[in-house]
């Protein structure tokens, strides 16, 4: 009972901070013309909220306390007053900005809101409209020649169902039309070969593609975001072209530079002791 009446204070006080947010989202909030610094950045405000907030998660990558009902457009609000010029959109992620109204709106439909309190399981009890919104959302911009999609949670986590998807391919591929083998799905349980074969995902230097445990093998761009992890060893890396700018000026450069890359990835691709499925 008491767990209950602390849910339903809980969910009241969301309630009211979601009307807060629609009040001003919606109707109020508009864009500034220029950013507004009050303070430094963290200021006193924020550097009380991480130090609170430090007693629970680890804050050392944490900039400021964001003031998400402030923040509007391309401009993030720090709750020290500071308005900023947002290059970071939580990682590309709100490509439409903060507080987008059209957003909102959908946010606080029935929908989104049957959708948030019974979170289905979409691979075992999609929702009678589910392909509706596939449709909708992301086969009318679908790239020619690609008419199915795999929603995920998060970059890293596409990231890392295209890695299975093409070892899967690859593993089938070689296999045939012949069944699995009862050694293959013994050897797997034990994390060996052949039903855990020795297959690569090849990718660029000073790339990034999450940090989460498979994408950690590809992502070459900071050796902190992999340090301590165990990685995939054989998977390869291959040079980017790192080109100058501005390119009409560096034409001849920016042309050898190319030429080095591909003929570095075709060695490899040629040479590496281990399968690159992708």
């Amino acid at each position: 009972m008491i767990r209950a009446i602390r849910g339903a204070s809980a969910a009241a006080r969301v309630a009211r901070r979601a009307g807060g947010v629609q009040a001003r989202g919606v109707s109020d909030l508009a864009e500034p013309s220029e950013p507004h610094v009050a303070t430094a950045v963290p200021g006193p405000q924020s550097a009380r909220v991480l130090q609170e907030l430090g007693q629970l998660q680890d804050t050392r990558a944490a900039v400021f306390a964001a003031d998400y009902d402030k923040s509007v457009g391309n401009y993030i609000a720090d709750v020290d007053g500071n308005v900023l010029l947002d290059m970071y959109c939580q990682i590309a992620s709100i490509p439409v900005g903060y507080n987008n109204p059209r957003v909102l709106r959908a946010a606080q439909g029935p929908e989104m809101a049957r959708a948030l309190a019974n979170r289905p399981a979409l691979g075992v009890f999609p929702p009678r409209d589910w392909a509706g919104v596939l449709r909708d959302a992301f086969m009318r911009v679908a790239p020619r020649g690609l008419d199915m999609v795999f929603t995920t949670a998060h970059g890293s986590d596409a990231n890392e169902l295209a890695y299975k998807a093409a070892l899967m391919h690859h593993a089938r591929t070689c296999r045939g039309a012949r069944a699995v083998s009862e050694r293959e799905l013994a050897s797997v349980m034990d994390n060996q070969a052949p039903g855990a074969p020795d297959v690569a995902i090849l990718s660029f230097s000073r790339g990034f593609h999450g940090r989460t445990f498979g994408a950690l093998s590809t992502t070459r761009s900071k050796a902190l975001h992999k340090l301590d992890i165990p990685a995939f060893a054989s998977w390869p890396r291959a040079p980017f072209p790192q080109l100058r700018y501005p390119l009409d000026k560096h034409a001849g450069e920016n042309a050898q530079e190319e030429k080095r890359c591909v003929e570095a990835l075709e060695r490899i691709l040629r040479t590496h002791p281990v399968p690159v499925a992708a």
